[in-house]
C-alpha cells in the first residue's frame, strides 16, 4: 500500500474525552475512529490487524476441528425466554429494539441460547456428536462503563466457540484441547510470556471457569501468581476453599494488575436442557447433550496489544499481527527510484511513503507512532555504497545490509 493513496490519517493529538492509551494511539496513528464510548470505527489499516488476529484464532480454531459459520445479530426473544437470560434482572446488558410490525428483538451479546436451539435440527443421534462450531462476530453490550478503549466496549468484535459432547467425559478431553490452542494462539500473538491460565468464577454459566488474564498495568483485574508461575486465581475466588482445592497457601502468591484476553467455560446442562437439545445413545435413551463455550474477544486483543506494546513514540506491533512488516521510504532521487522498483517486486510487504510533500523526519515519526516492525530507508547515500538501512521499532537497532543481502532477507 502507498500512503499516498491509504484512506487514513495521522495525528498529534486524540479526542480530548478519550483516556485510555490503546485508544489514543489507534485514533493518532489512524487505525480507528471513534464514534462514541465503546464503539469505534476500523479503518484500513486497524481492520488489517483485526483480520491478522482472526487469521491467527481461525488457524488455531481450525485444527481443534472447529467449523466456522456466522449466526444473526438480532435475537428471537422466545429462546431466551426458555433460558430466562431474556429478563434484565438475569442479564442486564441486553440492547433491545421495537419491530415496526410489534413484538421485541434483540441484539446479541452472547449465543449460546441461538446455536444450541439450530443444533436441535442437526443433532438427534450420538453419531451425530462431537460438534464443534465458531465465529466471528459484531456483539453488542449495554456496559453502565465504557472508557477502556477497545478493552471494553459496547459493540465489539468476538470469536466464540461452542462444544457439543455426548458426556462429560468426552467434554473434558475437547476442554483441555482448546485450553492448549488458547496458548497457542497469544504465543502466535506475542502475548505468551505475560498470559496465564487464570481459575475464575464461571458468572452465569458454572461455578467456576477459566479465564486467559495477560499481565497489564492498567487492567481491570487483579490475579495471584504463585511463586513456580503454576497456579494463577482472580481475586473473586482467591478464598481458602479454593487454595484448599490447589493445596496452596495465600503467603505463596503475588498479586497482579490483568487484562481478560479470553475464557472457557463447561456449560454443562444449561442451554441444552431448556432448551431440549437431546441425543439418542446406542442403547436406544435419551440424554441432553453437553456443552461448553469458549470465546476471545478479537477486537479487545487489539486493544490490549496496542497498550502493551507502545512507547512515548506510539504502537510497537508484534509481526504477526501488524498491518504491514516493513514501513518503506525513500531520499533522494535515486533512492526514490530504488524504492518504486522494490515496491512493485513486493508490494504485499511495504507501506510505502510515497509522499512527495512530505519531509523524511516527519516520515520517520509516522512509522514510529503506526508500530510497523521495521522501517526501511534508502537513500542516495546508502546507495552509493550499495547498502539498505534497516531499523527496528521494537529494539531501535539501526543495521546497514547490502541490497542483496535485504533482498535474501525478503524472500
Amino acid at each position: 500500500m502507498k500512503r499516498s493513496e491509504l484512506f487514513t490519517k495521522t495525528s498529534k493529538t486524540a479526542p480530548a474525552d478519550e483516556v485510555s492509551k490503546n485508544a489514543q494511539l489507534l485514533i493518532r496513528a489512524g487505525f480507528v475512529h471513534k464514534e462514541m464510548a465503546g464503539v469505534y470505527d476500523y479503518l484500513p489499516l486497524g481492520l488489517r490487524v483485526l483480520e491478522n488476529i482472526k487469521q491467527i484464532v481461525r488457524e488455531e480454531m481450525n485444527a481443534l476441528g472447529g467449523q466456522e459459520l456466522l449466526l444473526t445479530t438480532l435475537q428471537r426473544r422466545e429462546i431466551w425466554e426458555a433460558s430466562e437470560r431474556w429478563n434484565v434482572a438475569k442479564m442486564d446488558i441486553w440492547f433491545k429494539t421495537e419491530l415496526a410490525t410489534g413484538g421485541e428483538l434483540g441484539l446479541a451479546p452472547t449465543h449460546e441460547e441461538p446455536l444450541t436451539d439450530l443444533l436441535r435440527q442437526h443433532i438427534n443421534s450420538y453419531k451425530d456428536l462431537p460438534r464443534y462450531i465458531y465465529q466471528f462476530q459484531t456483539k453488542f453490550r449495554n456496559e453502565l462503563r465504557a472508557k477502556s478503549g477497545l478493552m471494553r466496549g459496547r459493540e465489539f468484535l468476538m470469536k466464540d466457540l461452542y462444544s457439543f459432547s455426548a458426556t462429560k467425559e468426552e467434554h473434558d478431553v475437547f476442554y483441555e484441547l482448546a485450553s492448549d490452542a488458547y496458548a497457542k494462539v497469544y504465543e502466535r500473538l506475542g502475548l505468551g510470556a505475560d498470559t496465564y491460565k487464570t481459575f475464575a468464577s464461571g458468572g452465569v454459566f458454572s461455578k467456576y471457569s477459566h479465564e486467559y488474564q495477560t499481565l497489564l498495568d492498567v487492567g481491570e483485574d487483579t490475579i495471584y501468581v504463585n511463586s513456580d508461575k503454576s497456579i494463577c486465581i482472580n481475586e473473586e475466588v482467591f478464598t481458602d476453599e479454593v487454595l484448599a482445592e490447589f493445596g496452596a497457601k495465600k503467603a505463596d502468591f503475588t498479586a497482579y494488575t490483568a487484562s481478560e484476553v479470553g475464557n472457557i467455560f463447561s456449560l454443562g446442562f444449561k442451554y441444552s436442557e431448556p432448551l431440549g437439545l437431546e441425543f439418542t445413545d446406542q442403547d436406544g435413551d435419551r440424554h441432553y447433550v453437553y456443552m461448553g463455550c469458549y470465546g476471545i474477544g478479537i477486537s479487545r486483543l487489539m486493544g490490549v496489544i496496542a497498550e502493551k506494546f507502545a512507547d512515548d513514540k506510539g504502537l510497537i506491533w508484534p509481526e504477526s499481527v501488524a498491518p504491514f512488516k516493513y514501513y518503506l521510504i525513500g531520499i533522494g532521487e535515486d533512492g526514490i527510484k530504488k524504492c518504486n522498483e522494490l515496491y512493485d517486486q513486493h508490494p504485499e510487504l511495504f507501506l510505502y511513503d510515497d509522499r512527495a510533500e512530505v519531509r523524511p523526519g516527519e516520515k520517520f515519526a509516522d512509522a514510529e507512532l503506526m508500530g510497523i516492525p521495521h522501517r526501511v530507508v534508502i537513500s542516495d547515500k546508502t546507495l552509493s555504497s550499495d547498502q539498505i538501512e534497516l531499523t527496528s521499532r521494537q529494539t531501535g537497532e539501526t543495521k546497514l545490509l547490502t541490497t542483496t543481502e535485504f533482498m535474501n532477507k525478503l524472500s
